[in-house]
């Protein structure tokens, strides 16, 4: 990247589920970081070249002999370093201190004590203070490295933060990126600004003048080719790069008519009409219904779909003359998610729809634009850019769309009711001015028929389930609690406005145990 990359924090990853985390509290400092595996962190430091590093936990014991240890130049470098939990523990265990397995755990909310003055507590705890941490480990630290002190303690933890003031050097037992330590975001904004020495001045608008640059000087005279869903990700992308190199990027939209009520239409004039950006717009709609024929597993369905938007888009890529680069919409939490910090495999949920299978088979070079950011720091980008809210603000949609908001086998009938019955209550959720408040927010044709009463008629009709949920990430998710009156008016109209449905039904699980999609 061409951001100023001496003013970062290099975040090495141990393997905590919750990394991804100190990474958003840094930046919601003000402050640019980005995360590497603990055995690639020697690279992304001499790259970066940070003012500090933050050590994260994970799932390991210091005590097995092959566990995760961060690279000794880190400790060399002569710049503060935090480290949490296991990050804590490793310090320690190399610095010359030593851990032991407790016979116990520490695990959920505990309280710490304030036994001394320390950087980290600047302008925020006193000496006698207690404050609610989030405890989550079983092993522990039994002797401190050397210049290290005890500066505050807990009943399970009496090494609850250490600190080496004169090296700048500090560790917790507990996590201060979780929302369950109340007072961890600012402990982290103190280590990154206070102690780092950093402004916190890191905006989205330098983000957008440094990626710039960094396209024109990546792309040079090249050609780019860009696929659009009608996402917000893919469409960040797409005018962020027209910015910095106009007329050499072309973008496909694919329409493979599984969209949203008036989607495709909407796609075609933002970016042919309001950004005057190359668009081809290829029909695929029959193509796709066609395939998707007889399919009913998710699996096989999502493959289909994804193989078959990877055929189109060469197909249409070939008849522009080609290109040098692919553009994609990738973000920092699929970079994250893709290198695993031990190289294994992981447990595939459900397919992801990207076009990841293109550079290889079609010779090009990626760009990817959003790759360090997370979701809400793609829609700032977007606002940034000058982005309307209807697409900014929309809720995250699948790449293969209905298909998979309809189990079962998916035909246009079953689109099309689909189609009405989810723009009706997405238009009731925003009468009621719920929208931006929910994270997601759909409807689903059920493969299910039932009886009911209409005009003193008998129907034989589908049931229709809606879903809204609330997150931060899509990771963890739960219902939004609409009150009876919003979910009996939402009902009424869908089932009275949609011939097909006569029976509506509310989804109250959360994630997990299921997923915010159903398929």
């Amino acid at each position: 990247m061409t951001l100023p990359l001496q003013d970062s924090i290099l975040i090495v990853d141990f393997g905590s589920q919750v990394t991804q985390l100190i990474a958003r509290r840094v930046r919601e400092a003000g402050v640019y970081s980005e995360i590497a595996p603990f055995n690639t962190a020697a690279e992304a430091f001499a790259r970066m070249q940070p003012k500090g590093i933050i050590l994260s936990g994970g799932p390991s014991s210091v005590m097995w002999e092959d566990s995760p240890r961060a690279p000794q130049a880190l400790f060399d470098a002569g710049i503060p370093i935090l480290g949490i939990c296991y990050g804590q523990q490793t310090m320690m265990q190399q610095l010359g201190g030593n851990v032991e397995g407790g016979e116990s755990g520490e695990f959920g909310r505990a309280f710490i004590e304030v036994k001394k003055p320390c950087a980290l507590f600047d302008g925020l705890w006193t000496t006698g203070d207690k404050h609610q941490v989030w405890m989550s480990h079983g092993d522990k630290v039994t002797t401190l490295a050397p210049g290290f002190e005890v500066v505050a303690t807990s009943e399970g933890a009496p090494y609850a933060i250490t600190a080496n003031e004169a090296k700048r050097f500090y560790a917790t037992q507990f996590h201060p990126e979780v929302v369950h330590t109340p007072d961890g975001a600012k402990l982290l904004a103190n280590f990154v600004r206070h102690v780092c020495g950093l402004a916190g001045d890191w905006t989205m608008a330098e983000f957008r003048a440094a990626k710039i640059a960094e396209i024109r000087a990546q792309v040079g005279e090249g050609r780019v080719i860009c696929g659009l869903s009608g996402g917000v990700d893919s469409a960040v992308a797409a005018v962020l790069i027209h910015e910095a190199i106009g007329d050499q990027l072309t973008c496909v939209f694919v329409d493979h008519g599984l969209m949203r009520l008036g989607e495709a239409e909407q796609v075609v004039s933002l970016f042919r009409e309001h950004y005057g950006i190359k668009l081809v717009h290829v029909n695929a709609e029959d193509r796709f219904l066609g395939g998707l024929a007889g399919l009913t597993d998710p699996e096989k369905k999502r493959k289909f779909i994804g193989g078959e938007f990877i055929k189109v888009f060469e197909e249409e890529a070939a008849k522009v003359g080609g290109a040098d680069f692919l553009a994609q919409g990738t973000l920092y939490p699929d970079v994250i998610e893709s290198v695993s910090f031990t190289g294994g495999p992981s447990v595939t949920i459900k397919s992801h729809h990207n076009v990841g299978g293109l550079p290889e088979r079609m010779n090009m070079k990626l760009v990817e634009p959003l790759r360090e950011l997370f979701k809400d720091e793609v829609r700032v980008l977007g606002k940034e850019l000058g982005l309307p809210d209807i697409f900014v603000g929309r809720h995250p949609f699948p790449g293969p769309g209905l298909a998979i908001r309809i189990p079962g086998e998916v035909t246009k009938e079953r689109c099309d009711i689909l189609r009405k019955a989810d723009f009706i209550y997405l238009e009731e959720i925003r009468n009621a001015g719920l929208y931006d408040a929910i994270w997601q927010a759909f409807a689903v044709l059920l493969p299910v028929r039932t009886v009911g009463v209409m005009g003193d008629l008998r129907t034989y009709d589908s049931v229709c389930a809606v879903r809204a949920v609330t997150s931060t990430d899509g990771m963890t998710a739960d219902i939004y609690p609409f009150d009876a009156a919003f979910l009996s008016r939402v009902a009424t109209r869908i089932i009275n406005e949609v011939k097909g449905i006569n029976r509506v039904v509310y989804d109250y699980t959360s994630k997990p145990p299921g997923t915010i999609e159903w398929e």
